[in-house]
C-alpha cells in the first residue's frame, strides 16, 4: 500500500475547545493528506464519538487521537484515561496536544495512557512527522495482530482437525479418550451418572470383502452421520473407535436412557437400508453394548469401558442387530 493510500484511510479525532485550534490541526493534516477527520469541541464530544458515553454505538476504527489537555469540564487527561481503560481503545494512540510547560502534567498524561505529546502553537513539520511516526506504528501493529489472529485461527483449525476421524468426520480416539476422562472426573465430582455406547457394525469385514473398500469407506460415513443425527445434547459425543467401531458418551444418562438412544440408534441404522448381501438381514445392521453407573461406584474408568464392551460381545454373540445392556 502505498504512503498516500494509508494516510487516506487512517482516521484521526482531532479533540480541542479552540475552534482556531482545531482548524489549524485539519488544515495541517489535509494538506499533508490525512483526509479521513473527525473533530470533537470538548472531552465529554469525543467520549461520545467513541461510544464510551452516551447512546451512540461504539466507533473503534480510529488510528490515533489527537487531544488538547486543558479543556472546560473533564479534562484531556482523563479522557485518556477513560478511553485507555476500555479494552476495545487501549491500543488506539493518543498523542495530547498542550500549550503548558508544566511537567507534572506531562507526567500526568503518560500515566494515564498518552502516547506523545505536541507544544502549541503546533509546527507543521512536527505534526506531521509525529502523526506520521505514530500512525506507521499502529499500522505495523494492526498487521502483527491480523497475522496473529491468522495463525491463533489456523492453529484452532488444525487442533478440531487432529481431534476428528480423517474418514467418518466424527471424534477420533485421541478425543474419545480426552472427552470421556473430562466426563467421567465431571460424573465422579456431580455424583451423577454417565454412559457408554459400543457400537459394531455387524459383518463388516464380509461387507469389504464383496463390496470394496471404497463401498466400505461410505457405508462406514453414513452410519457415522446417522450417529451423530442421534445425538441431541451438546456433551454428547459419538467417535470413531476403532475400524468398524463407534463409542458414545452420553453424561448425565442412566440406562434406561442409554438403552432407549442405543435402541433408536440400531433402528436408524437399519432405516439406512444400506445393501449387505452377506448379512442375514440382506442390510447392514449394529450391535451395540452400553453400559451405565456412577464413577463412586467403580474403581475406574476403564471398568465402564470394559462393561459396555463385554456387553458388545454378548450381542454379537447373541445374533447381532441388538442391544445389550451390561450385566
Amino acid at each position: 500500500m502505498t504512503k498516500a493510500l494509508i494516510q487516506d484511510a487512517m482516521r484521526i479525532l482531532i479533540v480541542d475547545d479552540s475552534d482556531t485550534a482545531r482548524m489549524l490541526l485539519q488544515t495541517i493534516l489535509q494538506q499533508a493528506g490525512y483526509t479521513n477527520l473527525v473533530t470533537a469541541r470538548v472531552a465529554r464530544e469525543a467520549l461520545e464519538v467513541l461510544g464510551l458515553r452516551g447512546d451512540r454505538p461504539r466507533d473503534v476504527d480510529f488510528d490515533c487521537i489527537l487531544m488538547d489537555i486543558n479543556m472546560p469540564g473533564m479534562d484531556g487527561i482523563e479522557a485518556t484515561r477513560i478511553i485507555k481503560e476500555d479494552p476495545d481503545f487501549k491500543d488506539i494512540p493518543v498523542i495530547m496536544v498542550t500549550a503548558s510547560e508544566d511537567e507534572a502534567n506531562l507526567e500526568k498524561a503518560f500515566e494515564s495512557g498518552a502516547t506523545d505529546y505536541i507544544n502549541k502553537p503546533v509546527r507543521q513539520i512536527e505534526l506531521t512527522a509525529r502523526i506520521g511516526s505514530v500512525l506507521r506504528l499502529k499500522h505495523e501493529m494492526d498487521m502483527r495482530k491480523s497475522r496473529e489472529r491468522e495463525l491463533e485461527n489456523l492453529t484452532r483449525t488444525f487442533q478440531e482437525l487432529s481431534n476428528l476421524d480423517g474418514l467418518t468426520g466424527v471424534a477420533n480416539r485421541r478425543r474419545f479418550d480426552d472427552v470421556y476422562d473430562r466426563e467421567w472426573r465431571s460424573a465422579r465430582r456431580d455424583n451423577a451418572d454417565i454412559s457408554l455406547l459400543m457400537l459394531d457394525i455387524d459383518f463388516f469385514k464380509a461387507y469389504n470383502d464383496r463390496y470394496g473398500h471404497l463401498k466400505g469407506d461410505a457405508c462406514l460415513t453414513r452410519v457415522a452421520q446417522c450417529l451423530n443425527k442421534e445425538i441431541k445434547r451438546p456433551r454428547d459425543l459419538v467417535a470413531r473407535y476403532g475400524g468398524e467401531e463407534f463409542a458414545l458418551i452420553l453424561p448425565e444418562t442412566d440406562l434406561d436412557g442409554a438403552h432407549r438412544i442405543a435402541e433408536s440408534i440400531r433402528q436408524r441404522v437399519l432405516e439406512l437400508n444400506i445393501e449387505h448381501a452377506d448379512s442375514e438381514t440382506g442390510v447392514v445392521t449394529v450391535s451395540v453394548g452400553v453400559a451405565s453407573g456412577k464413577p463412586s461406584g467403580m474403581p475406574s474408568p476403564a471398568d465402564l469401558l470394559a462393561s459396555s464392551d463385554k456387553a458388545l460381545y454378548r450381542a454379537k454373540l447373541e445374533g447381532r442387530n441388538r442391544v445389550c445392556l451390561a450385566e
